[in-house]
């Protein structure tokens, strides 16, 4: 099984995603609640397709 994008509602009746990995600790969040379902789906879309070509930014220096 791989981790899993889900969708849903949060407390105010915003959509929101989260990613969570097969043990179903939550590995990432949308960080800003969307209007509608076809937006927050599209802010998945977006993360997919950007992912494969970033980079990890070490910031403790």
């Amino acid at each position: 099984m791989a981790a899993k994008f889900q969708i849903y509602k949060d407390k105010i009746g915003e959509f929101r995603w989260r990613l969570t990995h097969t043990n179903g600790h939550v590995i990432a969040t949308s960080g800003e609640g969307y209007t509608t379902k076809v937006n927050a789906i599209g802010g998945v879309k977006s993360v997919k397709e950007n992912v494969p070509g970033s980079v990890v930014e070490d910031r403790t220096l």
